[in-house]
């Protein structure tokens, strides 16, 4: 009788844990992150760190774009969902709403750093020296007839010679990331629109017909000369190796960490470099993020210390271990506004990003 009356208080507690764990977001003990592959090697290397520093378990990273991160992250509240979403994109009005909807209320913005979006080609090849209105008109689905204002067509183009007289006379081949992709979000605003500028026309439609003016500048064509190559750069770059005459669009990072391999294009006679980026000049450089959810930050065990091995000096600075990766930090001012972020947990809303 006291042996079953032993087995069934222990089965009582067992369950009784089980409940608490569930309600307390206990139940899973290690950190779940999603999202932008660009910011996957920093992420990574973080959680690596951290795992070797405390107590608590090795968060897990996945690189799932950052389309498919905010999708993954804002689907709803509690352990089955991620905890943070790394973006290369800073996160839109829309995509929070979705998050509001589903119950995601709170959710913290941090900026990391900066990085650039590097057009890269094999090293074996010559190196590129492009425009944006070049990469532009090698990849818009309908391009400006020339000399006739207002007037579009299906481009045309099949060799960047035929564009630009200075350029190779080689078929036009560009490996990108998916529309799913951050990177490819920040290529048609820095690259496609900063190209489509060039044309006043369509500059001014900016104003008078915004619609109108994101189908010119955000249409790829889909000939074959832009071809969707996956989430992840790291395979751009093999690509690249083995298609010497291509191009591939990808993060700096990306171009840093295999120098050897390939080179960056100069776009508008700026180089991708380290400095470049960091003083502003390179015309393709972008903030890089990740989004904290608020409700997780005191149930799932590590995140307040996660997230201050991210924010510390040693980490972001100017001389921290994520700068050896590719990462351009930020002003020391804007670090530590986006600490005091981190440490207050400040909620992004609607009218943070007008």
């Amino acid at each position: 009788m006291k042996k079953q009356i032993v087995i069934l208080i222990g089965l009582a507690f067992v369950l009784f844990v089980g409940i608490a764990q569930v309600y307390s977001g206990a139940a899973r003990d290690y950190i779940t992150i999603v999202g932008s592959s660009t910011v996957y090697p920093f992420a990574t290397v973080v959680a690596e760190n951290f795992g070797k520093k405390n107590r608590f378990k090795t968060p897990k990273v996945e690189s799932t774009g950052s389309g498919g991160g905010h999708k993954l992250f804002g689907a709803g509240i509690g352990i089955n969902h991620p905890d943070i979403t790394n973006a290369s994109s800073r996160i839109t009005k829309s995509q929070l709403k979705k998050n509001f909807q589903n119950g995601v209320k709170e959710i913290v913005e941090v900026k990391i750093g900066y990085d650039g979006i590097v057009v890269a080609n094999s090293r074996l090849s010559r190196v590129f020296r492009l425009t944006r209105k070049d990469l532009f008109l090698g990849l818009a689905k309908q391009v400006p007839v020339p000399g006739k204002t207002g007037v579009l067509q299906p481009n045309p183009y099949r060799t960047w010679r035929q564009i630009n007289p200075y350029l190779p006379d080689t078929k036009i081949e560009v490996l990108g990331p998916p529309p799913t992709s951050g990177t490819r979000d920040a290529f048609m605003e820095l690259a496609m629109e900063g190209g489509a500028n060039a044309f006043t026309w369509i500059a001014k439609l900016k104003k008078t017909d915004r619609k109108k003016y994101k189908v010119i500048c955000n249409t790829i064509r889909e000939d074959g000369a832009y071809i969707e190559a996956g989430e992840n750069d790291n395979l751009i770059v093999e690509k690249l190796i083995k298609a010497p005459k291509a191009l591939g669009v990808l993060g700096f990072s990306f171009l840093d960490q295999n120098t050897d391999k390939i080179q960056g294009a100069f776009i508008d006679g700026v180089q991708p470099a380290f400095e470049a980026i960091a003083d502003g000049f390179y015309p393709l450089s972008r903030p890089l993020y990740f989004y904290i959810k608020k409700a997780h930050v005191d149930k799932i065990p590590g995140m307040r210390a996660y997230l201050a091995e991210f924010t510390n000096e040693n980490t972001w600075g100017d001389e921290g271990y994520l700068t050896t990766k590719g990462l351009i930090p930020m002003p020391r001012a804007e670090r530590r506004y986006y600490k005091r972020v981190v440490e207050e947990l400040t909620v992004l809303t609607l009218d943070d990003l007008n």
